[in-house]
């Protein structure tokens, strides 16, 4: 099983810590790339603008993703370095940059191929999991500056604990799945000469531009944009929320609290997804479906109306590329005052397949395009709740995600909204959430998560 929850929550063991990072030589290189025509990705815009309005705190605001492993192998640094330089070399995502202009532009910066090198710099033993949590987090840049990703390692008597500190900015979950798998491949022939096909990746730098491209001819009254916009004004003219009080007034936020529960086994998964199928859904459908229903238990709501992010990679050389290829679309539906399970799931399914219809229409594009006198309410530094479904069994080796301890840890970063990612994998399925840290919003996600943990285990038992 892979565990997931915040880099506070990290416990590795100690040992000699090596991190890599970019060279005196690469930052010089980056400080004079020169400004490149692909804007960053509507994900990316947004993102950025949120980082730069949440400064002034006294931690890191935006996301840090860490994904960790255990090799069980005493650790040949050279070929490391090797492997973590053609890691780098292969994705150009890893080559931009931006910076915001005084017009307000978000400009992106790209380093040419070849001008990025990380080198090793060794820490010496550490035998404090608080010191090695920290030292990630101080020694990663913010998404302000270029090399804002670090690779580690943490050398013990026989074994190696190897992780990766990448900015959101560059990554989402696909990608990070991407790095883990890709980067022990590259070791392993670096080190071992133990060769694996590895797919040629796709720019993401030129994804950037075709989306751009293809919103630019949105306008506001392209079908996807209408139906965005019917949706909005039907909830007062906001994006969704969480059904319940987060303790937080006027555009406020806390840092990161994190809870992650096993919703089921392999076995309860399998006969979840045999009752969505039986009443025309699948396992997705009956995610949404069991949301809406723990929804109308907490608030007696007899509609639901919420978003669910989907990866947008729509070719083989995409699905091998990191970046953040991320959509965020609607899932909404009428719940029926005393539907069950089984007359709700088919409903869901056809609102989840409807919202993926919606990926080329970026809410961010959406937003830009809404009339004045549309009435919609969204400010410019909005966020959002989701539900994020993953079947992680079909991403490729995950079959060893047990026999690597795998870790997808995130920093306790700025939080306005509950995030909740539902992951399927090989052992079981399990749900994390991340919420704002106070004791309010800790009352209210016991209260959804119980509501929530009910109508799945009663639609399992169906069968």
């Amino acid at each position: 099983m892979v565990d997931f929850g915040l880099i506070d929550e990290w416990n590795p063991a100690p040992g000699r810590v090596v991190s890599w990072v970019a060279t005196p030589r690469s930052l010089a290189y980056a400080a004079a790339a020169p400004v490149h025509e692909a804007p960053p990705s509507h994900q990316q815009e947004h993102y950025l603008r949120r980082s730069r309005h949440n400064t002034g705190t006294d931690y890191r605001t935006s996301g840090l993703c860490l994904v960790t492993a255990e090799v069980p192998a005493v650790l040949d640094r050279d070929a490391m370095t090797r492997a973590i330089n053609e890691f780098l070399a292969r994705h150009d995502t890893f080559r931009s940059w931006f910076a915001l202009e005084p017009d307000g532009t978000i400009r992106r910066h790209l380093l040419e191929p070849g001008q990025i090198e990380f080198a090793p710099v060794d820490h010496g033993h550490i035998d404090n999991a608080e010191a090695v949590r920290d030292l990630v987090q101080k020694q990663t840049p913010p998404p302000s500056q270029w090399d804002c990703f670090t690779f580690w390692t943490i050398e013990h008597d026989e074994s190696t604990t190897v992780y990766l500190a990448i900015d959101h900015l560059h990554t989402d979950g696909v990608g990070q799945h991407i790095s883990c798998v890709e980067l022990a491949c590259l070791y392993a022939e670096h080190a071992w000469g133990q060769t694996s096909p590895i797919p040629r990746p796709a720019s993401y730098t030129q994804y950037c531009a075709r989306e751009r491209a293809a919103s630019a001819r949105l306008t506001a009254a392209s079908p996807e944009v209408e139906t965005w916009l019917r949706l909005l004004r039907g909830n007062d003219g906001e994006l969704p929320s969480f059904p319940l009080d987060l303790g937080l007034r006027g555009g406020d936020s806390d840092r990161s609290a994190h809870r992650t529960v096993e919703l089921f086994d392999e076995d309860a998964a399998a006969r979840f997804e045999k009752v969505c199928r039986d009443h025309g859904g699948e396992f997705a459908g009956g995610v949404f479906a069991a949301a809406a229903l723990a929804e109308r238990e907490l608030t007696g709501s007899d509609y639901y109306f919420g978003i669910t992010p989907l990866n947008t990679r729509s070719t083989f050389e995409e699905m091998a590329s990191i970046g953040w290829y991320v959509a965020l679309v609607p899932v909404a539906f009428p719940i029926g005052v005393r539907a069950a399970f089984d007359k709700t799931v088919a409903r869901a399914q056809r609102a989840y397949e409807n919202g993926m219809r919606l990926k080329s229409a970026t809410i961010h594009r959406v937003l830009e395009l809404a009339p004045p006198d549309s009435g919609i309410q969204v400010g410019p530094n909005w966020c959002n709740p989701m539900i994020s479904y993953v079947d992680a069994r079909e991403f490729a080796g995950s079959e060893y995600f047990d026999i690597a301890r795998g870790g997808l840890y995130g920093n306790r970063a700025a939080s306005e909204e509950a995030l909740i990612w539902i992951n399927r994998l090989p052992a079981g399925t399990t749900l994390s959430v991340i919420y704002p840290d106070n004791a309010v919003a800790h009352e209210s996600v016991d209260r959804y998560l119980a509501a929530l943990g009910r109508v799945f285990r009663q639609a399992a038992r169906q069968r």
